[in-house]
């Protein structure tokens, strides 16, 4: 009788490995830290922050706790991950000095912020040169979302609080530069609220979009048009006059919750107003129409300003809320574009919910949680969260090519990043060996190859 081993081989193992290399593949983020310039400019704009006789700069620590988060750690300690692999990442800093400048960046509230932004817009404004792209998007529009998110706590943090959907944390408002369904995801900004923060508060909405309007390359502030997209959160009077009040050069695509008035003026519009909405392919919609409404529904806001409404066949099951009309499922945004069919414009206004796509992005890459209990230690976290995500954004957008551009981060990390390798040393140069029989080992060498043909910083 042959005696059974199971379904999987059984191997010897030894913790004696040498040369070996885990993380291979990050190599890749790497390289984009080198090509971007981030490494020089973090490391110049931290530099306030290097005492006297340190061993370690405060921007290669701060870059190389990024990098972890973005190989899938969740904490300050997971840049152990980075430590014990000199020969890729250099020297990495121990988990006290790691700590110490948090603390220390923390301590400098402000300051410490507006240096990591000024670096990161910096890098961005390189990153989009590299990209030999006259815009983000196809149109020449930078096209910037705004959607809030609620981080749950697991202890009693700084200003942890009660959310609106029952949960207790934090609720950070974010902005995300959309390239399009064929792009990339970007983050731009982040405010870090309370739990129990507004989700509607004009405020918060003007500090968000200005963070993420000075992370755009200058060319992009002046001269073409901006587009600040937002869900029903951003309707509000003060948010949007202030949107108005920034010159031609702004666009806004921003939601409207459904109001008695407008819900007044939808069961009066005549039939001939409505006309069939519109899918990303060009193909009309069935059971769906927009209309754009006028009348005294604008009085008292800003000049130039649309309100387009579009109406829909729920699906089989779907509740029907109280502002609903005759069966139909009603939704409502205000804009200030024009000379541009309203169904079109629905269209660019429906495409904000790719926001909730980088929002699951973001929750993959160091915001599940947030690690630190203090709330100025956290803010420094959501910055470092968002240059993980920078790097995961920039290396599709300038290496990969086809269908590996659009891999999210955790695809990222499964297919590319994790790849093993052997690090040998010959005519004394480092070669890093991936692994041959490794699926998607081509894909890591033809975009090292496409980054090592980007010019270095000067």
């Amino acid at each position: 009788m042959k005696k059974r081993i199971g379904p999987y081989p059984r191997v010897r193992v030894q913790g004696d490995g040498r040369q070996v290399v885990s993380q291979a593949g990050a190599v890749l983020l790497v390289e984009t830290v080198r090509k971007t310039g981030l490494d020089q400019a973090i490391s110049q704009a931290l530099a306030p922050w290097r005492k006297p006789r340190a061993v370690h700069d405060p921007g290669k620590a701060l870059l190389d706790v990024a990098l972890a988060v973005a190989l899938g750690g969740d904490c300050l300690a997971d840049v152990a991950m980075l430590r014990c692999e000199p020969a890729m990442f250099g020297a990495v800093a121990s988990d006290p000095t790691v700590s110490r400048l948090i603390n220390s960046l923390a301590a400098s509230g402000e300051k410490a912020l507006r240096a990591i932004r000024s670096a990161r817009s910096e890098a961005r404004s390189r990153t989009w040169w590299l990209a030999d792209r006259n815009a983000p998007d196809a149109d020449g529009q930078v096209t910037v979302d705004l959607d809030g998110v609620l981080v749950i706590a697991h202890s009693d943090k700084e200003d942890a609080a009660a959310t609106w959907k029952k949960t207790y944390g934090h609720h950070p408002l974010m902005a995300f530069v959309d390239h399009g369904s064929g792009g990339t995801r970007e983050p731009v900004a982040a405010l870090l609220g309370p739990g129990n923060a507004g989700s509607n508060t004009a405020a918060d909405h003007i500090t968000t979009a200005q963070l993420a309007l000075a992370q755009l390359p200058k060319k992009y502030r002046r001269g073409r048009q901006t587009l600040i997209r937002t869900d029903s959160a951003g309707g509000t009077h003060d948010f949007v006059s202030w949107l108005a009040r920034q010159g031609r050069w702004l666009s806004y695509s921003v939601g409207m919750v459904i109001t008695e008035m407008i819900h007044q003026h939808v069961l009066n519009a005549p039939a001939t107003a409505w006309t069939p909405a519109v899918e990303a392919d060009g193909e009309i919609r069935d059971g769906a129409w927009v209309a754009e409404l006028t009348g005294d529904l604008l009085d008292g806001w800003p000049k130039g300003m649309r309100v387009i409404v579009r109406k829909e066949r729920p699906h089989p099951g779907a509740q029907l809320r109280l502002t609903d009309a005759d069966g139909m499922r009603l939704t409502c945004f205000a804009t200030n574009t024009s000379g541009r069919p309203i169904a079109e414009l629905e269209l660019r206004h429906r495409l904000r919910a790719r926001a909730e796509d980088r929002i699951r992005n973001a929750r993959a890459t160091g915001l599940r949680n947030l690690p630190l209990h203090r709330t100025d230690q956290n803010r420094i976290w959501l910055e470092i969260v968002q240059i993980a995500l920078d790097l995961l954004a920039w290396m599709p957008m300038l290496a990969l090519t086809g269908k590996a551009r659009l891999w999210e981060p955790r695809r990222l990390r499964l297919r590319l990043f994790t790849a093993a390798g052997q690090l040998v040393t010959t005519a004394r140069r480092r070669i890093l060996r991936l692994t041959r029989h490794w699926p998607w080992t081509g894909h890591i060498t033809a975009a090292l190859d496409q980054l090592a043909l980007l010019p270095n910083p000067g």
